[in-house]
């Protein structure tokens, strides 16, 4: 009874709070009128499926497959809706400076280029002359320039933008090409003050490719990873490889499973960068002994035209990935039966609401036994999900930070970063049985905090079909690591 009674608390405090937060956010949308409240009720759409599922999932109703497609499906239909709704009214009510038509018609270019403020040509990195063609570029139908300002090894202008982003950007990319060919690069982003600036930069700012130690050490982790891949396949098999060198063959198969979702997770990236000529780093593998890897880091080295683009890169790897690791998960639930290499404690399966739904619905009234035997694709699988998760995390350089920062920008990025290291760093504290939450908190802080650096047309936003995938994408990942509560899991079902 004391058990019920608090997870009836608990559910009615997680209503709550998401009750809380939904109107805090309609009292912060209103004020814009129908733009707030239709982008308002896009988070609305996003996220009443998941409260529907969690709330009657904690509440001991299971609701079939059929009925969760539903749900997600309507979910996304009517999200991208809303966000063609949302897109139309903004293009209808762009606010710009009004031009008015008799002045716009005996403003000549060279007057045009006056109005911009140069402020001490001689401490701006570029070229007088080049300086002088670059304000050329700019016009009243395009970006109208009003100063500029020295930024890095070029400069920074500011103006009134005149037009759809991806346009203006598309326009003054090619005009700049025309007078220079590849010394420049053009982005287009939100400046300091909140509105959208031009930045000028030379290309030999542009991202360097990976010298000979870079290519080196990531040789060396590789093979690092390669090791602890197959001494993470020993443990799970009973035996030390490094006590045991001469049993390495009967650890290849899992190491092997192990290496067919980092692979795919690598390959992911690979295929959806060269289709928008994107270069990659070569893969830097995280070797551990819990798992054998933590997946790989990837370095961008070229620039990136726009923000859809980070959001394909980004999201290319672990949907990949994860699809690997979801179907060795179910495969080997499917193929797991009494004669099953591995005899697990079912009470493994509260570790994750994901696994432990799947597991369900698959193994069904076996997860009352104390102990289950699973097939090994089970354990692959389930490795493989939750390498996947860890680097949907919403944090610096991880997929998932980059995901957050191409759908949301690199504002609410930065404050998701921040929001991860603290939950990690409590984790740590809470568990410190488990070294891989203190293991994550390090990677993030000294290695993957910073954001990826802008994009050259950083204000086009990826549509609303990107977004539902990703928010989608991030919802499984808190799915694979959120854990069970005993009580729940009993309620469910699972553990002896």
């Amino acid at each position: 009874m004391v058990n019920i009674s608090s997870e009836i608390a608990a559910i009615a405090v997680i209503f709550l709070v998401a009750g809380a937060i939904l109107t805090w956010s309609f009292y912060r949308a209103k004020p814009y009128g129908q733009l707030g409240i239709l982008a308002w009720l896009q988070s609305l759409v996003l996220i009443a499926p998941w409260l529907i599922f969690f709330g009657l999932f904690a509440a001991g109703i299971y609701l079939n497959l059929a009925v969760i497609l539903f749900l997600l499906v309507a979910s996304t239909i009517i999200y991208i809706y809303l966000g063609n709704r949302l897109r139309l009214l903004k293009t209808n009510q762009i606010i710009e400076p009004k031009v008015n038509p008799a002045v716009s018609q005996s403003v000549t270019p060279l007057e045009t280029t006056a109005a911009v403020t140069v402020i001490v040509p001689d401490v701006i990195p570029i070229t007088e002359e080049d300086l002088k063609v670059i304000q050329s570029i700019f016009g009243i139908d395009t970006f109208f320039a009003t100063e500029t300002i020295s930024f890095q090894e070029g400069a920074i202008f500011k103006g009134n933008l005149r037009g759809e982003p991806d346009i203006v950007h598309s326009r003054l990319t090619q005009k700049l090409s025309v007078h220079f060919g590849d010394k420049y690069r053009l982005f287009l982003v939100e400046g300091t003050e909140e509105k959208p600036v031009v930045i000028i930069l030379p290309k030999t700012n542009d991202p360097s490719p990976a010298t000979l130690a870079q290519k080196n050490l990531s040789l060396v982790l590789l093979v690092a990873t390669l090791v602890t891949s197959l001494e993470a396949a020993g443990i799970l098999l009973g035996f030390d490889l490094f006590s045991n060198w001469q049993r390495y063959r009967e650890a290849i198969p899992l190491s092997l499973g192990l290496w067919s979702v980092l692979i795919a997770h690598e390959i992911g990236h690979l295929i959806i960068a060269k289709r928008h000529n994107v270069r990659l780093s070569l893969p830097y593998f995280l070797p551990t002994w819990q798992i054998g890897s933590f997946g790989a880091i990837t370095r961008f080295e070229s620039l990136l035209p726009n923000r859809s683009v980070l959001f394909d890169i980004a999201f290319a790897g672990p949907a990949l990935g994860g699809l690997v690791s979801l179907i060795l998960l179910i495969v080997g639930l499917t193929l797991s039966n009494s004669a099953s290499l591995f005899q697990i404690p079912s009470t493994f399966f509260q570790s994750s609401i994901l696994v432990s739904f799947l597991a369900r619905i698959v193994l069904g009234d076996e997860l009352q036994n104390a102990v289950i035997s699973v097939h090994p694709l089970t354990v692959i699988g389930w490795l493989g999900l939750v390498i996947t998760a860890l680097n949907l995390l919403p944090a610096g350089q991880l997929d998932g930070g980059r995901i957050v920062q191409a759908i949301y920008g690199r504002k609410i990025a930065r404050r998701t970063t921040v929001a991860t290291l603290v939950i990690l760093g409590i984790i740590s504290l809470v568990n410190s049985s488990n070294p891989i939450p203190l293991y994550w908190t390090i990677l993030v802080a000294f290695l993957q905090r910073e954001l990826e650096r802008p994009s050259l047309n950083e204000l086009t936003e990826p549509d609303d079909k990107r977004a539902g995938w990703g928010l989608l994408l991030l919802f499984l990942m808190l799915a694979t690591l959120i854990p069970l509560s005993p009580s729940l899991a009993g309620r469910l079902g699972i553990g002896g």
